[in-house]
């Protein structure tokens, strides 16, 4: 990765994860709404961590632990509400990927259960972590109260709801009929479930440090004292 701002703010971000140093592997949650670069950030995070640690890294995108969609039944299936509290199987995320890497966990884990639309289950065998490991997991709500305490370093990617609708048209457009089908899906669905998300829970405020990647080539960096329980 070259030189300027973002590679600043990652290599101050590796080094606030090196820092973290747990008797278990560490868990840091890269949190934060639709296109808001979570994806794009984690892999260049563990890309430089892998630089400047022998420790082993860990990515898991936590869109691979969806429901299936025939178990989202509580709400119609393109509201929002199924979005916010239907779409992840946060008792997966928690038991086969969480717990196993914390204290008293055995370390053998795996970082998905399903594709991307959640209607094929993959054959994912079980991993068994080293005792020094880390776990890079980006994905939206995961300061939601069945998964906040099993981080050990919680990063809230920040853009606004402008910029999403507008990344996310775009990026989406490519498997929707088009960018404005996809806009609407944004309008609807993902924007409205994710500021029920950022009304309860406050996941800038909770988070140790947030990233304001509202310029990706100007990434900035944010630190808080302590999260909040």
């Amino acid at each position: 990765m070259s030189g300027g701002p973002r590679a600043r703010v990652l290599g101050e971000v590796a080094a606030e994860v090196l820092s973290a140093r747990r008797e278990h592997p560490v868990r840091v949650a890269l949190d934060g709404c639709s296109a808001a670069g979570k994806t794009t950030l984690a892999n260049e995070l563990a890309g430089v961590l892998r630089w400047h640690t022998a420790r082993e890294v860990i990515r898991a995108e936590l869109d691979y632990f969806k429901r299936a969609p025939e178990l989202r039944t509580t709400y119609p299936i393109e509201s929002s509400e199924s979005y916010y509290y239907e779409v992840y199987d946060y008792d997966a995320i928690r038991e086969r990927l969480l717990k196993p890497l914390g204290p008293g966990g055995d370390r053998r884990y795996v970082n998905g259960l399903r594709d991307t639309s959640a209607r094929t289950q993959l054959a994912v065998p079980p991993r068994t972590a080293a005792p020094d490991a880390i776990l890079i997991a980006d994905g939206t709500f995961l300061q939601r109260p069945e998964l906040n305490n099993y981080w050990d370093l919680r990063i809230y990617v920040h853009v606004t709801f402008e910029t999403v609708l507008r990344r996310g048209a775009v990026r989406d457009a490519a498997w929707m009929d088009s960018r404005e089908a996809a806009a609407h899906r944004y309008r609807t669905r993902y924007i409205p479930g994710e500021r029920l998300y950022i009304n309860q829970i406050h996941p800038a405020d909770r988070a140790q440090l947030v990233l304001n990647n509202e310029d990706p080539a100007t990434l900035t960096i944010t630190r808080r004292p302590a999260p909040r329980r």
